[in-house]
């Protein structure tokens, strides 16, 4: 069993911060469960280009308010506390958090937290062997 705290790993190397946004992988690809949890912040009037080419990842809203856009449909969607999305088609999306906005996000399959988005928003396919 593993039981940590969002508290342990702020500061530490698991703790990632961006000029938009700020991201605490709570659980990773060493932990072997097949999947990564981040509590990831993003920061209020910031614009956010992402497309998870190589994971599908769920993102659940628990505090702040914004949207999403789905560039393949050109459809935007309001976000708040309870909203999830789930990027199941590898889906480039944009996210626009009108307050700081604080979410749950779950990868499949697990990131490492040695990733970095390229110019395109995607993180490459790392694995705990790399």
């Amino acid at each position: 069993m593993i039981v940590r705290t969002v508290g342990e790993i702020e500061d530490t190397d698991a703790d990632i911060r961006t000029e938009n946004w700020r991201s605490k992988r709570i659980v990773l690809a060493k932990e072997k469960v097949g999947f990564s949890v981040h509590e990831t912040t993003l920061y209020a009037g910031t614009v956010n280009d992402f497309w998870y080419a190589n994971h599908i990842e769920a993102v659940f809203v628990f505090e702040g308010e914004g949207e999403i856009l789905d560039h393949g449909t050109g459809r935007t969607h309001r976000l708040g506390p309870g909203s999830l999305y789930l990027l199941d088609n590898h889906d480039k999306h944009q996210v626009r958090p009108e307050t700081d906005m604080r979410t749950v996000c779950v990868f499949n399959p697990p990131v490492t937290g040695r990733e970095v988005h390229d110019e395109d928003g995607v993180y490459p396919l790392v694995t705990e062997d790399d």
